[in-house]
């Protein structure tokens, strides 16, 4: 069942969402934003809608949502983190960086992307698996692991510049509990200890193959909650909602949080899936249809959601970083 729907992926990551040349400001982005929580809100009263996961982990980003009122009409914001790949900060730094997001909104944080690849070594990836558990878990309401599959080398990785990056772009084809060939790393029998507490976050191509394996692997390690998502390009491919219904048919005995994300090219600013559309209703639009075929009936009832906010552990005292101006930004909230 879909236990929650996320509004995009990353959307202060321009290898996601286009804040050079479309919108420096994010005002589209809120705009669409919030046009979308309100069409998911009618379809599904009750269902969580989540910012979605941020990455950087920046403050001042939620501070503008904030202030642009993109907060006011969601339930939860999601944080993304690879600390032993990408990030300039040390994985013992999880804490503050959840803290940092807290100063900012009274909203329940998530972390929607949590991972460690293996391009170094497995060992790496088992102390990162553990290590992370450590910090994150009883501390927020959602983890989701990335991920179950390594990318396969035959599909490139979202991001800016590919091969140019160096080693950074390679590390995205080893972030898996699953090799390529199939074969299970060793993190793959001590991901087991976690489950359910920690989910998975997989991605799934258009027809991809890799879905009955997927989800009896899911079922093999006792994940209960998973991320995934609807990919508003993918929707104008012929035979799109066979697909969508196919893959949401076989991950229904799951927890799942939908992701919607992707800008078909014929409809953006600019022709690309990063693009704010032409059209900010177009989006809301394809995440009503999506939620009215697989969750009008879902929703976990405003109660239900709210008593997440107050299972959570104790919020870490703010500790200040190293870093750019944003991961030292403390947010201000009213009256404070």
């Amino acid at each position: 069942m879909i236990e929650a729907a996320m509004l995009w992926n990353e959307p202060n990551n321009k290898s996601h969402w286009d804040f050079i040349d479309v919108d420096p400001h994010w005002e589209l982005f809120s705009g669409m934003a919030i046009l979308a929580a309100q069409a998911i809100g009618a379809e599904a009263p009750g269902l969580p809608r989540v910012l979605g996961g941020i990455s950087p982990i920046d403050p001042l980003f939620i501070q503008r949502m904030q202030s642009q009122g993109v907060l006011d009409a969601l339930d939860a914001v999601a944080v993304h983190g690879f600390p032993l790949d990408w990030n300039h900060w040390r994985i013992d730094e999880w804490p503050a960086k959840i803290a940092e997001i807290r100063e900012c909104t009274p909203l329940p944080v998530w972390v929607s992307e949590v991972g460690v690849s293996t391009f170094g070594a497995d060992e790496v990836q088992e102390f990162g698996l553990r290590r992370s558990v450590e910090l994150l878990r009883g501390r927020v309401p959602r983890i989701h692991w990335y991920s179950l599959y390594d990318l396969p080398r035959a599909w490139p990785a979202t991001t800016r510049h590919k091969e140019a990056e160096g080693s950074s772009y390679y590390r995205h084809f080893h972030m898996g509990l699953v090799r390529e060939d199939g074969t299970e790393k060793p993190a793959y029998d001590l991901f087991r200890q976690f489950t359910p507490d920690v989910g998975i976050c997989q991605w799934f191509h258009f027809e991809d193959p890799r879905l009955d394996d997927a989800v009896k692997r899911l079922r093999d390690l006792g994940v209960r909650y998973l991320r995934t998502g609807l990919s508003w390009a993918d929707s104008f491919r012929p035979g799109a909602d066979a697909w969508f219904d196919r893959l949401m048919s076989a991950l229904e005995e799951f927890s799942v949080t939908v992701t919607f994300c992707f800008t078909p090219e014929s409809r953006g600013v600019l022709p690309h899936h990063t693009s704010a559309p032409r059209n900010l209703s177009e989006y809301a639009d394809f995440c009503a249809r999506m939620i009215r075929r697989y969750a009008s009936d879902a929703g976990t009832p405003e109660s239900t959601f709210a008593s997440a906010r107050t299972n959570l552990a104790a919020p870490a005292r703010l500790v200040r970083t190293s870093g750019s101006p944003a991961s030292n930004a403390r947010c201000v909230k009213p009256g404070s």
